[in-house]
């Protein structure tokens, strides 16, 4: 009988990107992957952030209604894409900053605007009023007081960065959690048919109880919810994901949708698009990149889209 070791991992874990990030590779010696993985995720912080007001982004804010302003290329790149996105109005915006920090939900100033605030600020979230130029790589924002949020998109980029980086060092398989954005690189060390074990939290729940699991191949997995951060006045709860058609939190009967893509950037992009939907879109999967898609529902019943379950 041949017996067979358990394959070296290491893991490490850092704060950054407002959360707390978990790195897990198998099949390493030492730590030099993971430190490298957490210099580069500290990189773009620090160029993408807006909760500082020194970044890439935030000198295009800054210069809302003035000038352009030059940004890396990384960055451009990233920024073109969340400005795209949100001009195809499914409901994820990158200029939604303006009515997100009106609301303010999830802070202790939080609470509901008046009607004509929320109009006021909604001429400050046309994607249409940013001027893209691919020569110089320049971002204008044509509005003062337009602002950019690449929050909603910049971890699954970032998690597909560091993938990237895994790949160039070799490495075989390994999980990045960007809390609680995942993303599943190779083939599971763990398991013959190299499928990997995926839990959905149980919006009801303590943040690690599942409602259920799926077996994936490597994919990414991202959810969007409203069960973490809400307000409550008079009997009634406004979540935190604001429809930027409206200027209001998304009327829905989804409590979460995770959806499992090939890329992370593409899972939250998908994730957001399947949300503000609000069901199973027809044709959604026939991309073969969108592996697939599980709705919860307020009442806990649970919808599997492309999943035999």
């Amino acid at each position: 009988m041949i017996k067979t070791l358990a394959l070296e991992q290491q893991v490490g874990q850092h704060h950054a990107l407002g959360t707390s990030i978990t790195l897990q590779v198998f099949g390493a010696r030492d730590k030099k992957v993971i430190n490298d993985s957490f210099a580069l995720i500290d990189h773009y912080e620090d160029i993408l952030t807006v909760n500082r007001d020194e970044s890439e982004v935030m000198d295009v804010n800054h210069a809302a209604g003035k000038k352009a302003v030059q940004v890396s290329s990384g960055t451009y790149d990233l920024i073109k894409l969340a400005v795209e996105e949100s001009r195809e109005n499914f409901g994820f915006n990158a200029l939604i900053g303006p009515i997100v920090k009106l609301w303010s939900i999830g802070f202790k100033n939080a609470h509901v605007p008046e009607p004509e605030q929320i109009k006021e600020r909604m001429k400050l979230i046309d994607p249409y009023s940013v001027d893209l130029n691919d020569l110089d790589q320049t971002v204008y924002l044509r509005k003062a007081g337009m602002e950019l949020d690449l929050g909603g998109i910049a971890k699954g980029w970032i998690a597909d960065r560091i993938r990237d980086l895994w790949r160039a060092y070799g490495v075989h398989a390994g999980i990045i959690n960007l809390g609680g954005n995942i993303l599943l690189v190779g083939d599971s060390p763990k398991r013959a048919n190299g499928q990997w074990s995926v839990g959905v939290q149980d919006p009801k729940e303590p943040r690690g109880k599942n409602i259920t699991s799926v077996m994936v191949p490597q994919c990414s997995a991202v959810t969007s919810g409203t069960y973490e951060r809400y307000l409550e006045v008079a009997g009634h709860k406004y979540h935190h994901l604001i429809d930027p058609r409206t200027g209001y939190p998304v009327e829905t009967n989804l409590a979460g949708v995770t959806t499992f893509t090939k890329d992370s950037v593409e899972a939250e992009i998908e994730c957001k698009r399947l949300f503000f939907a609000g069901k199973p879109l027809a044709g959604w999967h026939d991309d073969p990149d969108r592996i697939g898609a599980i709705f919860v529902y307020n009442d806990e019943h649970i919808e599997y889209d492309n999943f035999q379950n």
